[in-house]
């Protein structure tokens, strides 16, 4: 989750795929990732923010962690506050640290997932006043617990929704995006579920389900290239599509999502 009003948003952290890209964790079997062909996508995505009217924050590439490029699951932004998360997998513990000082220089209020929670920010959708949190095998019940608090806190609703029996759902932003106010695109394992009931339902082709990592920004919507039947529904609505190419981040479990942290 980032700050937003239904994605509107002035900044974003990014950082770029560094040495040692193909070491991060992956469950997919579409080969290793071209490094060059990464950063140059990485690249073409920072454009597509600016063109949106966001500040892009670039940290440099972090070469001790692989999967530090994935910077939305190191953190939770709010309106009030930056939490920090603790990701589910032990290796990307140690990134947390390292996004913790530019934070730092945005929020003044920094809080923090403790053990034995943990929360990858992948996991967490917000939908206007609404905030669903994945349970998944990433983010434990715990982490859940914690987030819930905070958000409660701020006036907001979490709403749990545990994916820990999906083969499909890494996260639950591998099947959800909030497209505007009162309107999600699901992949077809979730649209049934009672946790969306009252919210328009965009579906997302069985064949199409990376798609379903797509990003609303301001007036547009990112979204991944080669999924056709969704970019037509996108268009159908109304919406102004950026279509981009994130295919060495995909062979790595990552989206479009992922790669930024909106604000």
């Amino acid at each position: 989750m980032t700050a937003s009003r239904f994605g509107t948003f002035r900044k974003a952290i990014v950082r770029p795929p560094g040495p040692g890209f193909e070491k991060g964790i992956t469950s997919s079997r579409l080969g290793p990732p071209d490094l060059a062909k990464a950063q140059e996508q990485h690249e073409a995505y920072c454009r597509a923010l600016e063109r949106c009217g966001v500040e892009v924050i670039r940290l440099e590439a972090d070469a001790c962690f692989p999967d530090s490029t994935f910077v939305e699951d190191v953190a939770v932004l709010t309106p009030r506050n930056a939490i920090l998360a603790r990701p589910g997998a032990e290796s990307r513990l140690g990134e947390v640290a390292g996004i913790r000082g530019e934070l730092a220089r945005h929020f003044t209020s920094v809080r923090a997932i403790e053990d034995p929670g943990t929360l990858d920010g992948g996991d967490i959708c917000e939908a206007g006043e609404v905030v669903f949190i994945g349970v998944s095998r990433r983010t434990n019940e715990e982490g859940a617990r914690q987030l819930a608090a905070i958000l409660e806190e701020e006036g907001l609703t979490p709403i749990p929704v545990d994916i820990r029996a999906s083969k499909q759902l890494l996260h639950l932003k591998s099947g959800i995006a909030c497209l505007d106010a009162g309107v999600l695109a699901l992949v077809p394992e979730l649209a049934a579920r009672p946790e969306f009931a009252g919210f328009q339902v965009v579906p997302v082709d069985p064949e199409e389900e990376y798609a379903a990592n797509c990003v609303r920004v301001n007036d547009r919507i990112l979204l991944a290239d080669g999924f056709p039947r969704f970019l037509a529904a996108i268009r159908e609505r109304r919406y102004e599509p950026i279509v981009l190419d994130v295919s060495e981040f995909r062979k790595m479990d990552g989206g479009l999502s992922c790669i930024s942290l909106r604000f």
